[in-house]
């Protein structure tokens, strides 16, 4: 194990300093800044090398974790990169974006504070490409099989480089302009700055993989004609359509959904040039949901110099601690402060939007209501309504399934209940030789149960191709139906 009395000696836990809120709002860069190294080695010595580790059960990849903050604590760099890569493609994603299920689970949580895993996962992955240690890893030999994969999200990332690596010849299809999916235009750069991505598609060039931008397959190219091009196809296009609110008012200019937003701010930083941007500047901004992509939107809102921003949640507002209904082990949902909540706006909990108001088709304000409980829903309380000035409102309520039309048309599949796409327990639709991983066959989902499905759906793909394989799959699909 890492240090045997660490969890007793270093019993506070320490997390990456956040940059002053003045100084970051006025840029894009990223909030956190990186460990001194003495403090990083001492907090990957308070892990325990448990005899069960749950932190392992937390994390749908099946990460060592113990083993790299052992590797971490000895300042052995390079052999903890080679262990966090043997279950993680990508760790400097779920570095970043992952909520960290993995500390909810660790066991020093049971009565101190969890050790700082995705803190430990992110250093190692930086200094290792810092110090040159991440390299291309091209195939020994070509097997002659081809795989198309759409969509170049973290779960299309993680697939093609898994059956590049086992030397089938891979192109991925994407219809934005750039390589990435939502890890691009989904995620602002405060909190992924791009050039993470752009060093990944480098190495994955590098080892064999291709790229295809620009190219909608169903409109560009038929899912058919992709079928007879290639011995397989892999489907990882998201769950990308957004959960809409149908109440008066809603065609007014300025209520948008959050993605509309966050995709047009993300290439206006690239340095796109964005006609008729959606740009918070000025305006009192409501954001409707509480969820990741809202904080994702109060961030850029308030780097637009936004002149107020108002979060709705229709829930009430989740616990400090653990509930007795969410003991450990399992993932909690508690009350968050991203760091877009610590640099302003408000927070306004047990909320139902009833009307969008305003004047000659544009938005000026929205009609809000307490909510309670009837017959099992929550709905607004008569006599609490109110009125709040609003210039811009973004829809940040999740999503329901992917952009399935063309594929469903075309090939044809089905979809299950939840208008996810339907699939077996070895990732394959109802069309033979056509996959599917991610978000679009589990729905809306973690970034670690992405690139976890896209391993998984790698190792099925290529023993269908070649009868046997011997790439790791952390979950089948009927495991990865069960949500953190």
């Amino acid at each position: 194990m890492a240090d045997p009395h660490g969890f007793l000696n270093t019993r506070e836990r320490i997390t990456q300093t956040r940059r002053p809120v003045p100084v970051r709002i006025m840029d894009w860069k990223e909030v956190y800044e990186a460990q001194e190294k003495g403090v990083l080695k001492s907090q990957a010595g308070r892990c325990m090398d448990c005899g069960v580790p749950f932190c392992h059960q937390g994390c749908p990849l099946g990460n060592l974790i113990p083993e790299w903050n052992d590797l971490t604590w000895r300042d052995k760099g390079q052999e903890a990169i080679e262990r966090l890569h043997a279950t993680n493609n990508f760790p400097e994603f779920t570095g970043r974006l992952c909520p960290a299920p993995c500390e909810s689970s660790c066991v020093l949580g049971i009565n101190q504070p969890a050790v700082t895993i995705k803190q430990v996962e992110v250093s190692i992955i930086d200094e290792a490409f810092n110090q040159d240690w991440v390299h291309p890893l091209p195939p020994a030999r070509l097997t002659g099989k081809t795989v198309a994969v759409v969509g170049s999200g973290p779960a299309g990332l993680a697939a093609a480089q898994q059956l590049t690596r086992t030397g089938h010849t891979v192109a991925v299809y994407e219809r934005d302009d750039r390589i990435g999916g939502l890890l691009r235009y989904g995620i602002p750069d405060f909190k992924l700055e791009k050039e993470s991505v752009d060093r990944r598609v480098a190495q994955m060039e590098a080892e064999g993989t291709r790229f295809r931008t620009g190219i909608e397959i169903g409109k560009d190219l038929g899912w058919d004609e992709l079928r007879r091009r290639y011995d397989a196809v892999v489907v990882c296009i998201g769950a990308t359509v957004p959960r809409e609110l149908p109440i008066p008012g809603r065609a007014l200019k300025g209520v948008h959904v959050a993605m509309d937003y966050l995709v047009q701010g993300n290439k206006a930083v690239a340095g796109d040039v964005q006609i008729e941007q959606i740009d918070a500047r000025g305006k009192h901004v409501v954001i409707l949901g509480g969820g990741d992509t809202g904080a994702d939107c109060i961030g850029t809102a308030h780097r637009q110099q936004a002149a107020s921003v108002t979060t709705l949640a229709i829930g009430a507002q989740p616990p400090l601690e653990r509930s007795a209904k969410q003991p450990w082990p399992t993932f909690p949902n508690l009350f968050e402060v991203a760091s877009a909540h610590e640099e302003g706006g408000e927070r306004t909990y047990l909320a139902s939007t009833v009307e969008f108001l305003g004047e000659n088709g544009v938005l000026t304000g929205i009609k809000i209501a307490e909510t309670e409980f009837v017959g099992g829903r929550r709905v607004p309380k008569e006599g609490t309504e109110r009125v709040i000035a609003a210039d811009l409102v973004l829809l940040a309520m999740g999503f329901t399934g992917p952009e399935s039309a063309e594929l469903v048309h075309q090939l044809p599949v089905t979809l299950d209940a939840r208008s996810n796409i339907n699939r077996d327990g070895y990732y394959m639709t109802d069309r033979e030789g056509v996959f599917v991983a991610g978000d679009a066959g589990r729905g809306q989902s973690l970034i670690v149960w992405a690139i976890a499905e896209g391993r998984a759906c790698a190792a099925a793909v290529d023993k269908h191709l070649m009868g046997e394989t011997f790439l790791p799959a952390p979950v089948s699909s009927s495991d990865s139906a069960m949500s953190v």
